[in-house]
């Protein structure tokens, strides 16, 4: 059944993954993600219904355009591909497969939790495409998912009583939030308030999940982050003094600790010997 549904869920997030490059490629020039219909960015036609199936209208079109063959950039596709198996391994992760014997207000909950990282995960695949192209993580995206993951953690908590899940996520978003904006306040070149303002949310959502979890995706932003920036000085693509957009690492971080943050503080914890 969990194979299923993870089969399921990552099809249909193939389908978000869509989406997503729509929003990536407008909503940094402000321009409306609903209309006009997408269409080739070489000759103008728009696109057709046959050739906008996720992935495989890429391959069937040997990545160009059916009018005027263009190249079609591979990003597209990897979008949707990413996007699809994120949404199914973070289906595998939060599934209520026990809570589907249970009773409903825990069934619920179960759904509400695992629709928020669903939530989550979409931005968080959106935000960091936009990073990498524009240095810039928009509120037009950032914002809204406050009000939307912490409604849909509110739902969790009320319905299976986790009250102090909650009150750990408020306390999360406000550590990780000021962390982040006193580190831009002291050293504003190297942070933005972008950063500041997506470590809220990022904060809220690991810190539903445990400390473990909002250490192990805080550490590993800058792990990270850490890590592609001294590849980039040695392949002297970048200087020691050279910026990088953070927001992926940010949200490379938080994936690691969505997805393993528990076993991976607990080694830890083993490895100091404080477990």
């Amino acid at each position: 059944m969990a194979a299923v549904a993870g089969s399921l869920v990552g099809g249909f997030g193939l389908l978000i993954g869509s989406f997503l490059n729509v929003v990536i490629f407008r909503v940094p020039a402000g321009r409306s993600i609903v209309s006009p219909p997408s269409a080739c960015g070489g000759c103008g036609a728009r696109i057709r219904p046959i050739d906008n199936v996720p992935v495989l209208s890429w391959l069937w079109l040997g990545g160009r355009c059916r009018d005027c063959k263009a190249r079609i950039s591979a990003r597209y596709p990897f979008v949707e591909l990413l996007t699809g198996v994120v949404f199914a391994a973070i289906v595998l992760r939060f599934a209520p497969w026990e809570a589907l014997d249970g009773s409903v207000p825990q069934m619920v909950g179960a759904l509400a939790e695992t629709v928020a990282f669903l939530v989550l995960a979409a931005v968080g695949v959106a935000l960091a495409w936009i990073d990498l192209d524009t240095q810039r993580l928009p509120d037009a995206i950032v914002l809204p998912a406050y009000p939307v993951v912490g409604a849909l953690l509110l739902v969790a908590a009320a319905t299976t009583g986790e009250w102090g899940s909650l009150l750990r996520a408020a306390a999360g978003g406000a550590i990780l939030f000021a962390a982040y904006f006193a580190m831009a306040f002291a050293y504003p070149q190297g942070m933005g308030l972008g950063d500041v303002k997506l470590a809220g949310v990022l904060g809220m959502a690991l810190g539903w999940l445990g400390w473990g979890e909002l250490a192990v995706g805080a550490f590993g932003a800058f792990l990270l982050g850490g890590l592609f920036a001294i590849g980039l000085v040695i392949a002297r693509r970048a200087g020691r003094g050279s910026g990088i957009p953070f927001g992926p690492w940010m949200l490379g971080g938080a994936a690691l600790a969505v997805l393993a943050g528990e076993p991976i503080w607990h080694s830890y914890l083993r490895l100091v010997g404080l477990e």
